[in-house]
């Protein structure tokens, strides 16, 4: 935590060094991952004391606190509605119990809607849950099941992620290695967590809570403000562990300053955060506008990268073209927009995109 408040007191002087303009007034802050909602409520308030003393919050600032379930004490809970958390995030990932258990979640079903009411009887109703297709043990049925308990819920906002290995997990490892441990062999095939996803998509769409994003579905005006800048290419700040930024660029030949901070804990709790910064060239601003800007239900528009960007909006017509015609992409004057085939095959499109020369 003294490391936290003193990035947050170097933020600016850091910004300079870079030659990257750092924002003095804030809408949304947003902590997590991990489990920030462990953070003890007087560490806490030194946090936003030392926010405040840097940066300008505007009235409706969106502050987002992920959160496990059943780990909030009412001492927190108090402290987060004092001092202005109004978003709660929580790792739900699935309702049913076989599945949460399997992949080392602590809560129940039971304590998961006991939590959502709770928050909502202290008037935090600004709630998202995620949930994950394909965890091991995950059945048509149980999927089903999650999504029914979802949809009672009635929540402003859900996150619905397709799961990935990541090698350095034990179940991760275990499914590379074709072992049987941590539930990996329980692990649907690819085809059964496609399926998993479309059901999703159609059942939050036809219940009114939309998808805006690839994995993000909200009811109107509860879209996530904070994830909004990323995909919009708006400039955001990350302070901590491993965390990233992205800054507007005062080097004229960059839009835009990219830095991370290190994953070493030790390194970074003896202040040597910072990690080679990467200059954003026009080329790759425009490469991300397409890429991030598609992950959105509203995709892109081509008047407006063209006003931005100018000509070389037009290498990428025949690649836009070929995915349009294998029905990944769909267009409507200048908006291109992807279809749900082009959504569920997100990493293949921008894959080809990328492959795209810009001069």
């Amino acid at each position: 935590m003294d490391r936290l408040c003193a990035e947050l007191t170097e933020a600016q002087e850091h910004a300079e060094f870079l030659r990257a303009q750092l924002p003095g007034i804030v809408d949304t802050i947003y902590f997590g991952g991990g489990t920030p909602s462990l953070i003890a409520a007087e560490d806490l308030q030194r946090l936003f004391v030392a926010m405040q003393a840097q940066f300008e919050f505007v009235d409706d600032a969106e502050i987002t606190m992920e959160c496990a379930p059943g780990q909030l004490s009412d001492e927190l809970l108090e402290a987060w509605l004092r001092l202005g958390v109004n978003r709660v995030s929580l790792g739900v990932q699935s309702f049913v119990d076989r599945e949460a258990a399997a992949v080392g979640r602590l809560h129940t079903r039971e304590s998961c809607l006991a939590e959502i009411g709770r928050l909502r009887a202290a008037g935090l109703k600004n709630i998202n849950v995620d949930l994950i297709a394909g965890l091991p043990h995950q059945t048509t049925a149980s999927w089903a099941d999650s999504l029914d308990v979802l949809l009672d819920a009635r929540l402003p906002h859900a996150s619905v992620y397709m799961f990935e290995v990541d090698e350095e997990s034990r179940l991760g490892l275990q499914i590379l290695n074709g072992g049987e441990r941590y539930g990996a062999a329980a692990v649907p095939s690819d085809e059964l967590v496609a399926e998993f996803y479309l059901d999703a998509c159609e059942r939050l769409n036809g219940a009114g809570i939309g998808q805006y994003e690839i994995s993000n579905f909200a009811r109107a005006g509860a879209e996530s403000r904070h994830n909004l800048r990323y995909w919009r290419r708006l400039p955001y700040l990350g302070i901590g562990l491993d965390a990233h930024s992205m800054l507007v660029a005062k080097a004229k030949n960059y839009e835009a300053m990219r830095f991370a901070n290190t994953d070493d804990l030790d390194r970074y709790c003896a202040g040597n955060a910072y990690l080679s910064p990467e200059g954003i060239t026009v080329i790759q601003a425009l490469e991300e506008s397409y890429f991030l800007g598609l992950r959105m239900n509203s995709g892109i528009d081509l008047t407006e990268l063209q006003a931005k960007f100018g000509g070389r909006v037009r290498f990428y017509e025949e690649a836009l073209s070929e995915l349009a015609g294998e029905g990944f992409l769909i267009q409507e004057g200048s908006r291109i927009q992807l279809t749900s085939k082009g959504r569920l095959l997100s990493n293949e499109v921008f894959g080809r995109l990328m492959e795209t020369t810009v001069a």
